[in-house]
């Protein structure tokens, strides 16, 4: 009796990747969106982007998948530890945000996503006028994400941090900056202040929130209101992707008050 042929080695490591992908992609939209929210939910990114990315494969107009897929990429390349990894999924994630707010350009979520991954991306542009830039195309995003939604609380957040950065700036770079690269936005700890509060009061329950405000009544000198928000922030659960470094970050400026 002869022996059944040999598969070969490729072929079976072929197989191993795409039999998975022909199950993924035999689900419907919303079935590949559900189980994509599940792993998404337990920061499993590459497995939640296998069914998001399915997803849109089969609805290549779908602007709340792609908001998805850009969401996971900046989860990506915020536990990447090189900058080059960084920038690489950080360029990803602002394709999927463009493509979302192209798709959606009357949904709240699909414009935000292009502030959020700008914001992202800010820390690890070098170049003066190319950081003034994207914090233009910040504030123009979330704008409209406000202007659709004006009780979305991420916006206001990140409106808060773009008026914080602008506050940062001294009187000299400012003066400098603007010789170079023409008016440079002005803006006040109040005003940041402001968007915090706002953000805060839509929904109370964030810890992010409190933290800024925190962090924004310490750069205004009111150290008692910052270190009672700053401490309510640290008291709270941690809930979202980016709440271990607020909090890191939060203890390290109630250390300096």
């Amino acid at each position: 009796m002869k022996a059944p042929p040999k598969i070969p080695a490729l072929l079976l490591l072929l197989c191993s990747f795409l039999v998975p992908a022909l199950f993924v992609s035999a689900e419907s939209v919303d079935e590949l969106i559900k189980k994509g929210d599940q792993h998404a939910q337990n920061y499993e990114e590459e497995k939640a982007l296998e069914y998001y990315l399915a997803a849109a494969r089969q609805d290549l107009k779908n602007a709340h998948v792609q908001v998805a897929i850009s969401r996971e990429y900046r989860h990506l390349m915020s536990d990447s530890r090189g900058k080059k990894d960084k920038l690489r999924y950080a360029k990803i994630a602002l394709e999927h945000a463009q493509k979302a707010a192209k798709l959606g350009p009357s949904d709240t979520e699909a414009q935000l996503a292009q502030a959020i991954t700008y914001g992202k991306l800010l820390p690890l542009i070098n170049d003066s006028g190319d950081k003034l830039k994207i914090s233009r195309r910040i504030k123009a995003a979330v704008d409209r994400a406000i202007a659709l939604d004006a009780k979305n609380d991420t916006a206001w957040h990140i409106l808060g941090r773009w008026h914080r950065g602008f506050a940062e700036i001294s009187g000299a770079k400012r003066l400098l900056g603007g010789l170079v690269h023409g008016d440079i936005p002005k803006s006040s700890y109040a005003d940041a202040a402001t968007c915090f509060r706002k953000a805060l009061k839509i929904e109370p329950n964030r810890l992010m929130h409190y933290v800024e405000l925190g962090c924004i009544y310490c750069a205004m000198g009111k150290n008692s209101e910052a270190e009672k928000h700053l401490k309510r922030g640290l008291a709270m659960s941690e809930t979202e992707k980016d709440d271990p470094e607020t909090k890191r970050h939060a203890r390290a400026v109630l250390k300096s008050l």
